[in-house]
C-alpha cells in the first residue's frame, strides 16, 4: 500500500528423472535429486514480492494478467494467504525477519526516522479505519526508530553457510541508500525504485557504512542476467520489482513523465495497467530462471507472493496483530504462487498462511532456526506442501 494519496477506489517428484514443464512458452528441466533434495530442501530459492492486489484480481485475470493466472493453474497455489497488515513495509520486514517490527507507514530507513502509523486511524482514507490500533500501540509505532537491531533471515543464511543477494529494479546503485530512484525526470519527481520494498535497508546488520553485506544488495538489471547467465546463483535470491513492475503503479505525471502511462495510478477502479505491467515482468523474470542452467540442474523453487490487498480491508493470517476490540489488523487477502522445477501435480493449499508462514517454511527447509513470529506453530503454521514435488 502506498503511502502516498492514490486517488482511487478504496482499495510439484516428476514423472522421469528429467521433467519438462511449459508455461506460455517458457520451459525447464530437472536434474537428478541430490541428497539434500531427498529432504525437500530446494537448493535454490527465488523470492518475488508483488504489491497490493487480492487473489481473485490477479489469478483468474487472463486480460490482465494471463501470465500469471497460467502459473496459479499449473504449479502451487495457496487460497488463504493474507498480508500480516498494512501498508506495504511491514510486510516485507515481515517476510525478512518474521516480525513487522511494530509499525504501519511506509518511511524511509534511518536511526533518527520515526512516522506515525498511516493505516488503522481514523482519517487514514480507506477501510482500514474501520478498524484501529490501540493507544499503545499507536504511541510505540510512533517512537520506534526506522533501523532495526534484530536478526533477520541474512543472519540465519550465513550462520548456516548459504548465500544470498536481493535484486531491486531501478535501484541506482549496489547498496542505494536513498529513499526513491531516479528522482527528478524532466521536473516531475519520479518514483520507480522504492526503499520500502527492500527491507534489507532496514536492519542496522546490513545497512551500515562500508558493511560488506551492502555489497549483496544490487540494482536488478545490472546484475540478474549475469548471474544467471555465469551459473553463480545464490542460494537465496530476493527480488523487489520497481513499482511499474510490482503492479504497484506511480503518479501519473511521473507514469508519462516516463513515458509509460499505463504504470500511472487510475482516477478510480483496478488498475489493469500497472498489473498488465507486472505481468510481462513475471513472464520475463520467470521465464530467464526457468531456462536458466541453474533451474535446469537443481531442485529449485521460485515464490511469488504478493505483499498486501489494497482493496479489501483487513482480514489477516496467522500471525496478524490485533488492535482495539480485538480487531485483527491484517493485510487482506493476496496471491502466493509457489513454483518448483521438479514439477509434480498442481496443488493448492487453504491452510491459513501469511508471510510468517512463507518464512517459517523456507527456515524449516534449511534448518535455519527461527525469528520472532516464526518460532511459534500456532503463528506461523505451515505451507510446506506447496514447496513438495
Amino acid at each position: 500500500m502506498s503511502g502516498t494519496t492514490r486517488g482511487r477506489t478504496i482499495k510439484r517428484v516428476a514423472a522421469a528423472a528429467v521433467a519438462a514443464v511449459a508455461v506460455a512458452g517458457v520451459t525447464g528441466g530437472a536434474a537428478a535429486a541430490s541428497p539434500d533434495q531427498a529432504h525437500g530442501a530446494p537448493d535454490h530459492i527465488f523470492y518475488i514480492m508483488m504489491e497490493n492486489h487480492g487473489l481473485s484480481q490477479i489469478v483468474g485475470n487472463t486480460a490482465d494478467a494471463p501470465f500469471t493466472t497460467q502459473l496459479a493453474n499449473r504449479y502451487n497455489v495457496s487460497t488463504n494467504f493474507h498480508g500480516v497488515t498494512h501498508p506495504s513495509m511491514p510486510n516485507y520486514l515481515a517476510a525478512f525477519s518474521g516480525s513487522f517490527q511494530g509499525v504501519w507507514d511506509d518511511c524511509k530507513a534511518g536511526r533518527t526516522v520515526t512516522c506515525a502509523p498511516e493505516e488503522f486511524v481514523p482519517g487514514s482514507g480507506d477501510s482500514t479505519s474501520n478498524a484501529s490500533l490501540t493507544q499503545a500501540q499507536y504511541q510505540s509505532a510512533s517512537k520506534t526508530p526506522h533501523l532495526f537491531d534484530g536478526r533477520n533471515l541474512v543472519d540465519q543464511l550465513e550462520a548456516h553457510g548459504k548465500s544470498w543477494k536481493a535484486y531491486l529494479q531501478s535501484m541506482p546503485q549496489t547498496g542505494f541508500a536513498g529513499e526513491y530512484a531516479p528522482g527528478l525526470v524532466n521536473g516531475t519527481e519520479v518514483k520507480l525504485y522504492a526503499q520500502k520494498h527492500n527491507p534489507f535497508m532496514y536492519f542496522s546488520d546490513i545497512n551500515s557504512p562500508a558493511n560488506p553485506r551492502l555489497q549483496k544488495v544490487v540494482p536488478f538489471e545490472k546484475n540478474f542476467d549475469a548471474d544467471l547467465a555465469s551459473g553463480h546463483v545464490p542460494d537465496y535470491v530476493w527480488i523487489s520489482p520497481d513499482q511499474c513492475h510490482d503492479m504497484h503503479g506511480i503518479a501519473p505525471a511521473a507514469a508519462k513523465a516516463i513515458n509509460l502511462p499505463s504504470c500511472g495510478f487510475p482516477d478510480s477502479g483496478l488498475d489493469h495497467g500497472a498489473i498488465k505491467l507486472g505481468d510481462d515482468y513475471l513472464k520475463d523474470t520467470v521465464g530467464k530462471i526457468m531456462n536458466s542452467r541453474t533451474w535446469k540442474t537443481s531442485n529449485s523453487t521460485i515464490v511469488v507472493n504478493w505483499d498486501e490487498n489494497d482493496y479489501s480491508g483487513y482480514s489477516g493470517g496467522p500471525g496478524s496483530p490485533v488492535g482495539a476490540g480485538n480487531a485483527v489488523l491484517g493485510g487482506g487477502d493476496a496471491p502466493l504462487i509457489v513454483i518448483n522445477s521438479q514439477a509434480g501435480p498442481h496443488k493448492q493449499s487453504k491452510v491459513p498462511a501469511d508471510h510468517y508462514t512463507v518464512l517459517a517454511t523456507v527456515q524449516k527447509l534449511w534448518h535455519l532456526g527461527c525469528l520472532e513470529n516464526t518460532c511459534s506453530e500456532a503463528t506461523s503454521g505451515q505451507v510446506a506442501d506447496l514447496f513438495a514435488n
